[in-house]
């Protein structure tokens, strides 16, 4: 038996998907059910049983004998959100009580983690070095959380017998229908350009970078849980690992592939960052991968052009869901 947190949302709803095509159904899957736009990406998966997030230990406690492995993917991902006990409940100690679990259960453990716990970059993007987990300055709450449970954990005396922790770098990818603001910008261009025949890119505030040169590491998420997969078999080597290509893109790339991908000549704009986010805003992420190659994992990541073709012309474009 599998169990999947946040199970109804992107990344964990696609892992399901990828863990049924390897024939593990027997998947019990863990979130806040009552978000009904959420629940579409669960349809059609084959799955053991539906526990809601509040129950969950209770549930553990009673059937962790038949429990093989616990993929902790739910958390309050809204990177705008300023409320921190909301984020301590669900990111930070909701976290600690699964890995005290896991410990207790002697249960192998892959929590999410972001790439938001590095900050502006300025001490780089490297996981190789646990002893700069403290020297994280993340930009917003929710980074904070999630760097703050990074340094707990690996703190501990007492962990699971493997145990690793995911910093996922910019995903996307079908089934994030539900994020809103949030969704990847892929998602947003493909809407804009079907509604107005243009998008709109955030103008750059820094002189380092022409508008639409700000760069991410966008990975796609079938190679996110393909990694996941790994790791289920994997079993060894814990630690911290960052999940993106390896190779930073420029938004404007981003925005040309999903013209291209539509059929569609490009026709984009630039308007001001809002100022909100502005001064938390990460011009440059790329995801030092060497750690995950150490430990054996040498599938290939998915070239941008190629995962944006498949986001648009086969789940966004159809309404489909992976």
């Amino acid at each position: 038996m599998i169990v999947v947190t946040g199970a109804a949302g992107f990344i964990a709803s696609c892992l399901v998907t990828r863990l049924n095509a390897a024939n593990f159904n027997d998947i019990v899957v863990v979130d806040n059910f009552s978000v009904e736009r959420k629940l579409a990406n669960l349809k059609g998966k084959h799955l053991r049983e539906y526990v809601d997030r509040n129950e969950f230990f209770e549930w553990l406690d009673k059937n962790h004998e038949e429990v093989e492995f616990i993929f902790h993917l739910g958390a309050r991902t809204d990177t705008t959100e300023q409320d921190r006990a909301v984020l301590d409940l669900l990111n930070l100690n909701y976290s600690k009580q699964m890995w005290q679990a896991c410990v207790r259960y002697h249960l192998p453990l892959v929590y999410a983690s972001s790439a938001a716990t590095y900050g502006s970059g300025t001490l780089g993007y490297s996981d190789q070095d646990d002893a700069l987990l403290p020297l994280y300055r993340p930009l917003n709450p929710y980074g904070e959380s999630k760097n703050d449970f990074d340094n707990w954990a690996v703190e501990q005396e007492e962990k699971p017998f493997f145990w690793a922790g995911l910093k996922f770098f910019n995903v996307y990818g079908p089934n994030e229908y539900h994020k809103g603001r949030m969704a990847s910008v892929i998602l947003h261009a493909f809407e804009q350009i079907r509604r107005t025949g243009s998008m709109e890119l955030f103008r750059s505030h820094n002189p380092d970078y022409t508008d639409g040169g700000q760069m991410r590491d966008f990975v796609y998420v079938k190679d996110v849980v393909e990694v996941c997969y790994f790791l289920l078999h994997h079993r060894q080597h814990s630690g911290i690992y960052n999940l993106g290509t390896g190779e930073a893109r420029t938004f404007l790339d981003l925005a040309l592939n999903t013209f291209a991908a539509l059929d569609m000549t490009a026709d984009i704009q630039f308007k001001d960052t809002p100022e909100d986010i502005r001064d938390k805003y990460q011009y440059f992420t790329e995801a030092d991968m060497r750690k995950l190659r150490s430990i054996g994992y040498d599938r290939p990541f998915t070239r941008l052009e190629d995962g944006i073709n498949d986001y648009v012309r086969n789940y966004l474009a159809t309404g489909a869901y992976y």
